[in-house]
């Protein structure tokens, strides 16, 4: 005997089959894809301004190379952590006032940093989107980084922190503390975006670091005079006590003690200018 098509076992199992299956298709439909962040990579230039280049010219522009993740807030806002090395340097023979060019000082560095920015685009950005793919934007944040000024000296590279060319922590000048080669900076800048396709952006970006040392260049306040650098035991000067005035090479030697060296009232400063790219990454979000 053939059992009833409507048997109550029967509609019951079809009835959980049949919601199983509408469950599962609104939470398919309820899941969207969301852009949570995108790793990042930057090339370009950085230069240096401080105590030799006071023009603020942009004229010894040197390699800049960075990796960074950003993480998407929303459409508008995102936050950033961004590693860079970069080389900075100087020398007084690209300036043109007569005390600078006498002065004759030189240095460059390698330079470490580690930023930490919030990011805010103008317009809607939406990775994906025919009508929000591109949108200019403003940076700011704090940033830490780590450098060591050197130069060179008939042919010979010195570090000039170890030198202490300014008389740091000598008795004729205990008041004047070795400076330290980790400082941190003020971040502040701005650029635009676009993206390519769902997968990856491109931009342009420019930086200006408002550091907190004086001594990026090794430069910063007065000389400190022959008289703070004891000769060697055969009578000739030390390699600290000719870093510390270059100017006999250009005529009369300017290092008196007291006269100024630097400009002790403004910190040193930078800034990059870099092309980045960089890859997204996506979540499915559940929307109810």
């Amino acid at each position: 005997m053939l059992k009833p098509i409507l048997y109550p076992k029967y509609i019951v199992v079809s009835l959980l089959l049949m919601a199983g299956c509408l469950f599962a298709g609104k939470a398919t439909a309820q899941n969207e894809l969301e852009y949570v962040g995108e790793l990042g990579f930057s090339v370009g230039a950085a230069q240096y301004f401080g105590d030799l280049n006071t023009r603020g010219a942009l004229n010894t522009l040197k390699p800049a190379v960075g990796i960074y993740y950003r993480k998407y807030m929303n459409d508008y806002v995102g936050i950033r952590a961004h590693g860079r090395f970069m080389q900075l340097g100087y020398s007084d023979t690209y300036n043109k006032n007569e005390f600078q060019k006498r002065r004759n000082l030189s240095f460059n560095t390698n330079l470490w940093e580690l930023a930490l920015q919030g990011d805010f685009s103008f317009f809607r950005f939406e990775p994906g989107s025919l009508d929000y793919r591109f949108s200019p934007y403003l940076t700011g944040g704090a940033s830490i980084f780590t450098f060591n000024p050197y130069t060179y000296l008939d042919g010979q590279k010195y570090y000039l922190q170890p030198m202490r060319t300014e008389g740091q922590g000598t008795a004729l000048y205990p008041e004047r503390k070795p400076y330290g080669k980790v400082a941190y900076a003020w971040v502040i800048g701005g650029g635009f975006k676009y993206n390519l396709s769902k997968t990856m952006n491109i931009g342009l970006e420019a930086l200006y670091r408002f550091t907190q040392t004086d001594y990026l260049d090794d430069v910063s306040t007065t000389y400190a005079g022959i008289a703070a650098f004891p000769p060697l035991p055969n009578g000739q000067p030390t390699v600290a006590a000719r870093l510390q005035d270059r100017s006999g090479a250009t005529g009369t030697p300017l290092g008196v003690a007291g006269r100024q060296r630097g400009n002790s009232r403004d910190k040193d400063q930078y800034i990059t200018i870099e092309l980045t790219i960089s890859f997204l990454f996506t979540a499915y979000r559940c929307k109810f």
